[in-house]
């Protein structure tokens, strides 16, 4: 009876622990969490940005996000459940994707 009594002790404190959602199962890549409007209207953000306004605990937060809409919807649907997608809206970035946080290589000096 002990085994019976250890493992629904392990399950119980299974169904406790919170949703841990890896936006790289998803194929997204989140910017800003929890940020303001005005934080997230900076142009130096991929073009490539999502905004999204969701509820948690009866807050309105806003995210940038990187990613496909579905997939943005999908990993915040799976976090926080029905209901909770406000809105989905393009970001305000203007760089180019493929040039955001690219960095130029060192420039190697000759010897002599």
């Amino acid at each position: 009876m002990t085994v019976a009594v250890e493992q629904e002790n392990q399950m119980a404190e299974y169904g406790k622990e919170e949703k841990t959602i890896l936006p790289s199962k998803y194929g997204c890549e989140i910017l800003l969490e929890k940020t303001t409007l005005e934080r997230a209207k900076d142009s130096s953000f991929p073009s490539d940005a999502y905004l999204i306004w969701y509820e948690d605990n009866d807050i309105t937060n806003i995210d940038l996000v990187r990613g496909k809409r579905v997939c943005i919807f999908d990993m915040y649907y799976d976090k926080y459940g029905p209901g909770a997608v406000q809105k989905i809206d393009f970001g305000y970035g203007r760089v180019n994707p493929k040039l955001w946080g690219y960095q130029k290589p060192e420039k190697k000096r000759k010897g002599k």
